[in-house]
């Protein structure tokens, strides 16, 4: 009886233990297959090559092609030769050139129809116009301010001041693209447009400026308000027209009071 009983406990002994051993060859097995899987993942790499917002080679390219700019433009510059004169002068024109957003949107109008969308769609403001005759035609201009020519063009060569009314409002001749809206030397607080003939029209000596930069605006839109004169009940603002590289007489182009 007592042999028959320590048999069964032996056998449960030895029963416990193989389930234990069992158990513990499936974990092991698991363990090995996640692992196994794991490494697989791990060592699959995505190469820069056939990564589609990088490939290595276009980019070595681009980096030799801009080194080997910056030293051919180096070697341009500090080369005695005179028959390099030209290339030199090419490449200081590009460098200096201003690119002429007006006239791009120009371009853009008669091409495909209507401005692009973040041109916004102003009325055109009743506004004295004059006429100036010109080989394509008759080209009108709104006078940006009512008022007499209190220094004319030759003081300076280069613009004129305008006296008028007390706090009036000066307006674009034409229309255009602000290329400049800020403080400018000798000029106080200057609105610059840029105008679809690669002309530029200036207004200097504002009180205040009512656009921002690079602001699309129409002929007539208010583009600030007249600084004080020396006599409290007149104001005055600096007028020029710009063709290039020169000033041209704005009364030439547009007849003030």
């Amino acid at each position: 009886m007592m042999s028959n009983r320590r048999k069964e406990i032996r056998n449960r002994i030895a029963k416990r233990k193989k389930m234990k051993d069992s158990r513990s060859r499936d974990w092991n097995t698991i363990y090995e297959n996640d692992r196994n899987r794991n490494g697989s993942f791990s060592s699959y790499e995505v190469s820069d090559d056939s990564h589609p917002l990088f490939n290595k080679e276009m980019m070595l390219f681009k980096v030799l092609a801009a080194a080997l700019l910056l030293i051919g433009t180096a070697v341009l510059f500090k080369h005695p030769s005179v028959k390099l004169d030209k290339p030199r002068e090419l490449v200081q024109k590009s460098l200096s050139y201003e690119l002429q957003f007006a006239a791009i949107t120009d371009w853009y109008e008669e091409t495909f129809g209507k401005p692009i969308a973040f041109l916004p769609d102003q009325k055109q403001k009743e506004s004295m116009e004059v006429s100036k005759k010109e080989n394509e035609g008759t080209v009108t201009y709104a006078v940006p301010a009512s008022g007499k020519i209190s220094q004319s063009f030759e003081v300076n060569g280069e613009g004129i001041m305008i006296e008028t009314g007390k706090d009036s409002k000066v307006e674009a001749m034409n229309e255009g693209l602000v290329l400049f809206a800020g403080v400018k030397d000798g000029l106080g607080q200057t609105v610059i447009i840029q105008h679809s003939n690669k002309t530029e029209s200036w207004y200097g000596h504002l009180q205040k400026i009512d656009v921002k930069l690079y602001e699309f605006v129409e002929k007539g839109k208010e583009l600030g308000t007249v600084s004080k004169s020396e006599e409290s009940d007149k104001g005055e603002f600096y007028f020029a027209i710009k063709s290039g590289d020169s000033f041209i007489d704005p009364n030439q182009v547009i007849s003030f009071d």
